[in-house]
């Protein structure tokens, strides 16, 4: 059996820095209350202020995970429960969890086949008089159409959210994935491009929305009196806060990203190179405008040329010895959550609010290309567990062809 390397971004330095914070005993600088440290400790804000001018934007706001940075996010938009926001059913459950955490109602938007990003066709036909957002995800490690968000979010007088959770790095005709709608963000866990164990980063050049973002973060309803704080929608605060160990070893590691993106770039460009020559096998397409950093490497079969399920094709690659393949993703509005309308309590709240709309559906058939590449078309391989040789490489396309010539 083949050994391939595993990803890992830790190196000695963030060893040091973070023997560096253990020693000084300050583990956390947060305080819940008005002040200096209301904003953290010495490391968090240096990550942020680094962060703020990598990405290049007025706001970089950490938290102690991207799932607590989309809670915030969705908080900072200073939604009612019972309003809805448009979302993608294809990425990590946290995205519409982060809708539902606010007593709103996230609306399945169907996607794009291609790219796997929301189709703003399908957005636009689910806009309804309750509408006030759109949240979408920057999916496997490439920018959705960002500028179409915005055109709709202004024709709709619509917020836009990009989760960039898995696209850190990657650009959209020359600026930074997540950094063109009204926030965005990157996670930081442990398979992410960079990591701090667990973490995240929320983006923004809106001042309101940072400030609320970061209430949110820190206890908020013990800090807007003393703060002045005139508008107390959402303000119930929480403990997302990140450490000082967390934001050193981020502060170190975030300039190792670009090189990282590089050699990832050159093994998905390779695969490429090889893979796109099989008859019915269908590489990850790039976006005009895009850069790609290959969170995951995204693949789908036409199944007019080949004659076996993709299930068959996967169990097949993997007995040859390709690793880390998987046929499955997410629908997540076919989760039991939604499929039961059952989220606080047993009685169908938020979805039993007065003002909700009873003709939601969340049945399958509402986002037809999304169930299809889930049920026949898609299958993907974790690059991002890797670093990958040119030797592997050749390993594994060298598989992918053997296993063509035994099904054609």
């Amino acid at each position: 059996m083949r050994h391939f390397k595993k990803h890992n971004s830790i190196g000695q330095e963030e060893v040091d820095v973070a023997k560096q914070v253990l020693e000084s005993g300050v583990l956390s600088g947060f305080m819940g209350e008005w002040g200096p440290n209301f904003y953290g400790g010495p490391w968090v804000q240096k990550f942020e202020k680094r962060a703020a001018e990598f990405f290049d934007v007025k706001h970089a706001i950490t938290f102690n995970s991207w799932t607590s940075g989309l809670v915030a996010a969705v908080g900072a938009l200073d939604i009612d429960p019972g309003d809805e926001i448009i979302v993608t059913p294809w990425t990590m459950s946290a995205t519409a969890m982060a809708i539902l955490h606010w007593n709103a109602i996230p609306i399945f938007a169907d996607i794009n086949d291609e790219t796997f990003c929301l189709d703003l066709a399908s957005i636009e036909s689910k806009i309804s008089a309750r509408t006030k957002a759109i949240m979408s995800a920057d999916i496997f490690g490439q920018s959705a159409d960002a500028e179409g968000l915005m055109k709709l979010g202004e024709k709709y007088n619509l917020k836009v959210i990009s989760d960039s959770a898995q696209a850190i790095g990657s650009f959209r005709n020359g600026s930074h994935t997540g950094t063109l709608t009204d926030l965005g963000g990157f996670s930081l866990n442990h398979h992410k491009h960079i990591h701090t164990g667990e973490g995240g980063i929320l983006v923004t050049n809106d001042d309101e929305m940072a400030l609320r973002a970061q209430l949110i973060r820190n206890h908020a309803e013990s800090v807007v009196g003393k703060a002045e704080i005139k508008n107390l929608s959402n303000m119930i605060g929480h403990n997302f806060r990140m450490t000082e160990v967390e934001a050193a070893i981020a502060f170190t590691q975030l300039p190792k990203l670009d090189l990282i993106i590089e050699k990832r770039q050159y093994q998905a460009n390779y695969l490429d190179s090889r893979l796109s020559k099989l008859p019915g096998l269908l590489v990850p397409k790039v976006s005009e405008g895009n850069t790609h950093v290959y969170y995951t490497y995204g693949l789908r079969i036409d199944p007019a040329i080949i004659k076996i399920t993709k299930w068959e094709l996967v169990e097949k690659l993997t007995g040859a010895g390709v690793p880390n393949l998987s046929p499955t993703f997410a629908n997540l509005h076919l989760l039991p959550i939604f499929q039961q309308k059952k989220a606080y309590g047993s009685h169908g709240f938020p979805w039993s609010l007065d003002g909700v709309r009873k003709d939601i559906s969340y049945a399958k058939g509402i986002c037809p290309n999304a169930e299809k590449l889930l049920d026949e078309t898609f299958f993907q391989f974790y690059v991002n567990d890797f670093d990958l040789t040119e030797d592997d490489l050749d390993f594994i396309c060298c598989k992918f062809e053997e296993v063509w010539a035994q099904i054609f």
